[in-house]
């Protein structure tokens, strides 16, 4: 399993501290968002790589980070530049998820993770699941906020955690299960996301990939088991970097 990390945004409501800066690199505590991820993707069993996707204006400094980053960590790291150097010409989470896929030759199971959020528990369930179901698989959380539903990825569920329907940002949500950008897809199914864009797949958001596979393929849903803390701006910047301020890790 190849763990892809989707890193290539521009952060433009967190300016001026990602003005320069790239936002999965922040300091959280004593490490960075990044690297609180990292920290408990390798040591899954199930991934034998790391490849993060950045834009060409940041990538000098995913470099400088690397140099050190490559010894913390006993899985591999590849870095990958999508050539684009402003939030007006940014290609895309799914574009950028393809470059990887293609640039590495990549013919395994993915998990697919947005580098801008800070968690406070293991992929290791959601993995364990995976294997489980043996389909593909994303993530969700209850959301009772219609507001908040409106602005993410919106799955409709049954009994067996099928998705049956995924919306990106519903006018009107059919459920309460909303979804964050942590995705496992396998392997089996990477020659519907190669073509997804040709097909007519939104390519902004990484909710767009998903919502398309759902419509050619069988998902499940993971339950999220703890709390995913979504770094928009400056002021939740600054409330997360309190609340983990004394963690040692």
């Amino acid at each position: 399993m190849k763990n892809i990390v989707l890193a290539a945004g521009y952060a433009t409501r967190l300016y001026p501290i990602t003005e320069n800066f790239p936002k999965p690199l922040l300091e959280i505590g004593q490490t960075t968002i990044l690297d609180r991820m990292l920290q408990d993707v390798d040591t899954l069993e199930e991934v034998d790589a790391h490849i993060i996707v950045s834009n060409h204006k940041f990538i000098s400094i995913f470099e400088a980070w690397l140099v050190e980053a490559q010894q913390r960590y006993t899985k591999p790291i590849t870095l990958i530049d999508d050539g684009s150097t402003d939030n007006d010409h940014r290609i895309g989470a799914v574009k950028d998820l393809i470059l990887a896929l293609e640039t590495c030759h990549v013919e395994d199971d993915i998990l697919v993770a947005a580098a801008d959020n800070v968690l406070d528990f293991s992929f290791s369930g959601f993995v364990a699941y995976f294997k489980e179901k043996g389909t593909s698989l994303l993530m969700c959380h209850r959301e009772p906020s219609k507001m908040a539903l409106q602005k993410t990825g919106v799955v409709s569920l049954d009994a067996e955690n099928r998705v049956l329907l995924m919306e990106e940002k519903p006018a009107e949500p059919k459920s309460e299960w909303a979804v964050p950008p942590f995705y496992l897809y396998r392997k089996e199914d990477l020659p519907l996301i190669h073509t997804a864009i040709e097909q007519g797949c939104k390519y902004d958001a990484p909710g767009n990939l998903a919502h398309y596979l759902t419509t050619r393929t069988i998902l499940h849903a993971y339950e999220m088991p703890g709390h995913r803390y979504d770094i928009g701006d400056v002021k939740s910047y600054e409330q997360v970097k309190a609340k983990f301020a004394d963690e040692t890790i």
